[in-house]
Order: structure tokens, then C-alpha cells, then sequence
């Protein structure tokens, strides 16, 4: 399955480029991420628990980083066994454009699953993988952004086994 979608982020391509590379924000944007350890050069391995319609796993993996262009775009890679769920594998396209004194972040998503979780067919398969893409993208932005002016700061609560993040923590602390 393949979708594109796009969203303008109110920082500057450097901001936003160090956000994408920093493993607690990724960990805080995977929906259903327990755990993510590694680096942007070696990869990172990760563990997200998700219910897929009836099936829930627990699944572990691997997650890359390729096609690196010093603060343009990127790929995001990631493959994981859930066990008797099956398994599944994709990839994010990812670029980055100044635009009006903020960011254009465009991606490509390709998922693929196998397994008990293709037997869901692919209308469930289809909703869900943009479901999660939506959701990690929405999260980034929320991360890097931080609550708008007439805004007050909230407390982003996660899915299940996840921490809580506050509302634009990561522009906050690079700012200092």
C-alpha cells in the first residue's frame, strides 16, 4: 500500500531536521512504541505493541535511516515479527522544503504485511497503515511545533504503554 500526504511544520528546516534524527522523538511519535534504542548511523531497534482489527501483537524490529541528504530528506525504514500475527515491513520517504518561515514535510509511505495480519485483507490493512502514518506525522509536528500563542500547553497522553510527551518539548529544548 502506498499514500502520500504532506504538512507545513512552523519551524525552520534545521529545527525539523534535528527532530527527525533524534531517537526520543521517534520513539514518542511510533504509535504503540514501547521501547527504541540505537543511533541515526546504526539504526535502532524498537518494540511497538498494535492492534490490527481482532489481532493485537507485540512486534520487534529494526529501524534505518537511508538515502540521507543533509537536511532535505530522508527514509525511514523499519521491518518487525509479531510473532503468530505475521509480520510487517515499510518505509517513509520523507523531504524537506523552506517554506514561508517554516517547513514543508512531504512523505511517501509503503507498507507491506504478511502473515495472520494479511488475512485481514487489505481494507483493514490500508485504514490502519494510514491511521499510523497520520498519527506519527501529526505527533512530529505537535513535538517540534509546541502549543500555538492563544494555546495553553497540553499533555499529549499516548497509546497504550506509552509516556506521555508535553506539547512541543523538542523546539523547546533545542531553543536553549
Amino acid at each position: 500500500m502506498l499514500l502520500a500526504d504532506q504538512r507545513t511544520i512552523a519551524a525552520d528546516p534545521a529545527t525539523v531536521w534535528a527532530a527527525i534524527l533524534d531517537p526520543e522523538v521517534l520513539r514518542v511519535c511510533i504509535p504503540g512504541c514501547e521501547s527504541l534504542t540505537g543511533s541515526p548511523s546504526e539504526g535502532y531497534e524498537a518494540i511497538v505493541t498494535q492492534k490490527v482489527g481482532p489481532v493485537k501483537a507485540r512486534f520487534t524490529g529494526h529501524v534505518t535511516l537511508s538515502d540521507i541528504v543533509e537536511g532535505q530528506s530522508l527514509t525511514i525504514s523499519g521491518e518487525g515479527k509479531g510473532g503468530a500475527a505475521g509480520h510487517a515491513r515499510g518505509s517513509a520517504k520523507v523531504a524537506m522544503t523552506p517554506s514561508e518561515g517554516a517547513t514543508l514535510l512531504s512523505y511517501e509511505v509503503d507498507v507491506h504485511v504478511g502473515g495472520k495480519l494479511a488475512q485481514l485483507g487489505s481494507r483493514i490493512i490500508d485504514g490502519f497503515s494510514r491511521k499510523m502514518a497520520d498519527q506519527f506525522f501529526e505527533r512530529f509536528q505537535t513535538a517540534v511545533e509546541g502549543p500555538a500563542e492563544d494555546e495553553p500547553e497540553v499533555v499529549a497522553v499516548g497509546a497504550e504503554g506509552e509516556a506521555p510527551a508535553k506539547k512541543g518539548w523538542f523546539k523547546r529544548m533545542i531553543s536553549r
